[in-house]
């Protein structure tokens, strides 16, 4: 790897924000991660970014900046508003890191349209022209790729299928509407409603930062639970694989697709997740084309949001296309 050839690749999450010097072939060849400060406001959270940063980048050069973040932002120009990052209202993140790092590409996405880009470029989905990336973590999300392109919709939100309809007289949901799959997928919702159906966890407390932006450590017991085979930790399951199951069945009749892929928290619990979602799909997916579609787990795990905004840059022929809009430059700069 050439210094010239090495990209910066920026993972801004709610629990911690993650950075890597990524080679052309979505190698991470050194990264770091630290704790995103809970009650900071827009100075602190950017200078503890910059922090992370002037470490992993000591002694580089970069030939580009790719970077996933949380929603909802302006794209591709990159104000970012985090919904559990209050400090960050409007904050211009891809403008600021476009004057820290002038000269070079500077590319901001969604980060669950990164982890789906990621899985198409290097995992899961390798390969593969037509897919669904998802996450059901604290939320849930989701990236488009077809035919070999990542799909963007009008305001960079194709793909969000956690806010398709399951339960149409279902659970409130933070976007204001009832029933969203993420309303009943995420990893809280599915937490919540185990105990609220009498679950007491079995397995011993769980202590993992690594998890604690996928649903909090009480989701991944709940996982923990339904493995040993406790029976409202398998109904949690079920009811959450069952919603996703008829999510992802519309996802497919709508957009033909070959493959999904879902990774975060709560899709660790496995088979008491994957086996009822399987269930639900063949259910309900009965075209002869929608029949040939096959769900997996995501295979890169935390690496995913750096590897897919590391491709944003480094493979942006098939990973970024604002267009024409109202932001003409290909890397999100204001047009003239």
């Amino acid at each position: 790897m050439t210094p010239s050839s090495a990209v910066l690749a920026i993972d801004i999450g709610g629990t911690k924000f993650a950075a890597a010097i990524v080679a052309p072939d979505g190698e991470i060849h050194r990264a770091g991660r630290i704790a995103t400060p809970p009650t900071a406001d827009a100075d602190e959270l950017w200078h503890t970014l910059s922090s992370l940063i002037d470490h992993i980048c000591e002694g580089e050069s970069v030939s580009g900046v790719g970077i996933g973040c949380g929603g909802p932002m302006t794209w591709p120009g990159g104000e970012v508003s985090p919904l559990n990052m209050a400090g960050w209202r409007r904050f211009p993140l891809r403008a600021q890191l476009a004057v820290r790092f002038p000269g070079v590409p500077v590319r901001i996405h969604n980060d669950a349209i990164c982890v789906a880009v990621a899985e198409h470029w290097r995992g899961a989905g390798k390969g593969t022209r037509n897919m669904l990336g998802m996450v059901v973590s604290t939320g849930v999300g989701g990236g488009l790729i077809l035919g070999d392109r990542v799909i963007d919709g009008g305001t960079g939100n194709a793909g969000h299928i956690g806010h398709v309809i399951v339960e149409p007289e279902g659970p409130a949901c933070g976007c204001g509407g009832r029933g969203c799959l993420e309303a009943v997928a995420r990893g809280p919702a599915v937490a919540a409603w185990a105990l609220d159906h009498g679950w007491r966890p079995v397995t011993p407390e769980i202590h993992d930062d690594a998890y604690r932006e996928y649903g909090s450590a009480t989701a991944r017991r709940l996982a923990a639970d339904a493995l040993i085979g406790d029976e409202i930790a398998l109904a949690a399951m079920a009811r959450a694989g069952h919603a996703l199951g008829l999510a992802i069945a519309s996802a497919t009749h709508l957009c033909d697709l070959d493959l999904v892929t879902i990774g975060g928290g709560v899709s660790q619990a496995g088979a008491p997740l994957f086996g009822p979602l399987e269930v639900t799909l063949r259910e309900h997916a009965r075209m002869d084309f929608s029949r040939r579609l096959h769900v997996v787990p995501a295979a890169l795990g935390q690496d995913a949001g750096l590897v897919g905004a590391a491709a944003l840059v480094l493979a942006g022929d098939r990973y970024w296309s604002p267009g024409d809009g109202p932001w003409s430059s290909g890397d999100g700069s204001p047009g003239e």
